[in-house]
């Protein structure tokens, strides 16, 4: 067996690589037979236009030979890449901020210790790239500048790409577009978010809503790195592949849907718990086994098991949701 998965993460010493073996030989079926529908999706074609039938076959995975490049495009950030040339490499030639420097430094150990392609002893050591990608976007956009959880997805843009700059525009197009505020010092969208995951759980699991709210359990506790690692380090990397598939082509409604379907099925084994450090396990628990191993099952159950979402509910919520956090102050 690999102790090393095909992105360079070490596989835990629990690992089940019997189920995963069961799991992956059925869904190299679907791979094989994807990659030839993509393949002649993509023939002559230099952009892909959104479609229902795009829609559809980016729900059901983008193999990952196209994966750069359909990310690319279906983001916008080929297009910007296209309309600046040479601007990534001025960024990283001009003045530098040492303070931004300094902290982006601190955390390039702290990346993927157990991925082998980041180590210092790797050739190429994708520490390198990473430090410049981060050290640009902090010059580029210095309402944001870093904060953390900013390198573990510059650090996946890397794995899937293998290019320094177009890792660097489509983090543009994540933070900058796709996920409103998150990473600002003040962090604002990430906690109306996580506010608005509370809400879309009183509609779709009472439930759950409320034994969080009997014992006092605060969304931000259980689900803050959900949102803020987009489920990096959370859920299965194939797993985490396929949700950002959908992200970068439907934006950020789909990290609801993940969110929601986790706690849907799960619901009876949520409410189990007695207690507040009961519930927090449990929502740990919930991360793990065939469920989300299985990545091509779980991208089916996100888009039925939570119901309709529309951008236009989340919106509303977006709105009253900042509104009563502006007034919390």
């Amino acid at each position: 067996f690999c102790r090393v998965d095909p992105y360079g993460f070490e596989r835990p010493e629990d690992f089940d690589y019997a189920s995963y073996e069961a799991f992956f030989s059925r869904y190299l079926v679907v791979l094989t037979r994807r990659a030839i529908k993509w393949s002649k999706l993509l023939k002559g074609h230099n952009g892909i236009q959104k479609s229902l039938k795009v829609k559809r076959y980016i729900r059901k995975g983008i193999p990952n030979e196209h994966r750069a490049l359909v990310w690319m495009i279906v983001s916008g950030a080929q297009a910007n890449m296209e309309q600046n040339p040479g601007y990534y490499h001025r960024l990283l030639e001009g003045e530098k901020n040492d303070k931004l420097v300094e902290a982006i430094k601190t955390d390039m150990n702290r990346t993927f210790p157990d991925n082998v392609k980041f180590r210092k002893t790797a050739d190429p050591c994708l520490q390198h790239t990473l430090y410049n990608v981060l050290v640009a976007y902090g010059h580029h956009n210095k309402a944001v500048g870093y904060c953390q959880g900013m390198n573990f997805i510059a650090g996946y843009l890397i794995l899937i790409t293998k290019n320094e700059e177009e890792s660097f525009w489509l983090l543009d197009a994540l933070l900058g577009r796709i996920l409103p505020d998150y990473y600002s010092p003040a962090m604002t969208g990430l906690k109306t978010d996580q506010e608005v995951l509370g809400e879309l759980v009183k509609m779709k699991v009472p439930a759950v809503a409320e034994l969080m709210e009997r014992h006092g359990v605060m969304w931000t506790l259980v689900v803050s790195r959900w949102f803020i690692c987009l489920f990096i380090d959370i859920l299965p990397v194939e797993t985490v592949l396929r949700i950002w598939d959908c992200l970068f082509y439907e934006g950020s409604k789909i990290l609801f849907r993940v969110a929601l379907t986790l706690i849907k099925q799960h619901q009876a084994f949520i409410l189990e718990a007695t207690n507040f450090p009961d519930i927090c396990d449990k929502f740990k628990e919930i991360t793990k086994g065939t469920f989300v191993t299985e990545c091509h099952t779980f991208m089916q159950k996100i888009f039925t098991e939570p119901g309709s979402l529309s951008m236009a509910t989340i919106s509303r919520l977006r709105e009253s949701c900042g509104e009563r956090l502006l007034a919390q102050g």
